[in-house]
């Protein structure tokens, strides 16, 4: 082998220094674990594998629920700590709903459930945790929400959107995340549940997820809102691990639509399994 001449030992040397920066400057971003900054390891991360599904029925705050049913039976509502102006809307929806006339935006096939909705969902979920960000994906919808876990912080200049932005962290096993810029009840097509529920644009949410055992994982959301709420609004949900090798399929609404509208009436028909109105 002919020995490397002068000229080919400085481009050796180059190469390396070159090398050597590349793997410095992707080092301030990655870490030596390799991942992003901010974020953890794999084998640090709890398993929230599988899929799972909501417990309850889709009254947002069961804790605060009245009267008896789900959310569409006449007289069941709940107490957030709504300000007079606020409780009085509410009042009003709850009048609509009780007469079927309340509309749920989200059957329009395409509107996104939104925060905090996203965790008051009848239909499977799956939690998708990666070092730098963690998923929630829906079967109904479809929803996903995006929790960024790799040190970013929310845009000073943050536009809002039905889901919001969520940058978190981990404490121990516990994912917890701030969601901010939220679109809320501003244009009329955002509601917590189909009692009427709603929150303002300037509301933000503190959320904490954890497994509190192997087959529940419980999400609790403390949701501030200065426009709607006189203090802080603290709602748990609860998610139970369903049977292995259960799979979640893609949602069409729009070939699923089994509730028509009359439109001289306004009122909503649920149809039964023949496909008759079970409220004319």
């Amino acid at each position: 082998m002919d020995k490397p001449t002068p000229m080919r030992r400085k481009v050796s040397v180059t190469l390396i220094v070159f090398s050597l920066g590349l793997l410095f400057v992707t080092g301030l971003n990655f870490g030596q674990s390799g991942q992003p900054a901010g974020a953890i390891a794999y084998d640090k991360l709890p398993d929230w594998s599988g899929v799972w599904a909501m417990q309850g029925g889709t009254v947002f705050d069961a804790a605060t629920q009245t009267g008896k049913g789900g959310s569409i039976n006449v007289g069941v509502r709940e107490h957030p700590p709504y300000n007079a102006e606020w409780e009085a809307n509410y009042e009003k929806s709850l009048a609509l709903r009780d007469k079927a006339l309340l509309p749920d935006t989200q059957t329009n096939c395409g509107v996104p459930a939104g925060f905090p909705r996203i965790f008051n969902l009848p239909d499977p979920y799956e939690f998708v945790i990666r070092p730098e960000q963690v998923w929630v994906l829906t079967e109904n919808g479809p929803n996903v929400l995006r929790v960024y876990t790799d040190g970013r912080n929310h845009l000073p200049d943050q536009w809002e959107t039905y889901t919001g932005d969520s940058v978190g962290h981990w404490e121990g096993d516990t994912l917890v995340f701030t969601t901010v810029a939220l679109k809320g009840s501003r244009d009329g097509d955002v509601i917590l549940d189909r009692t009427g529920l709603v929150l303002s644009e300037k509301s933000h949410a503190t959320t904490r997820m954890r497994r509190i055992n192997p087959t529940t994982i419980e999400v609790q959301m403390t949701l501030e809102d200065p426009k709607a709420l006189t203090k802080p609004w603290v709602v748990t949900k609860q998610f139970r691990k369903m049977e292995a090798g259960t799979r979640v399929y893609d949602y069409g609404c729009a070939e699923n639509n089994r509730n028509p509208v009359n439109y001289s009436t306004g009122k909503t028909y649920i149809l039964g399994p023949d496909g008759k109105p079970l409220n004319p």
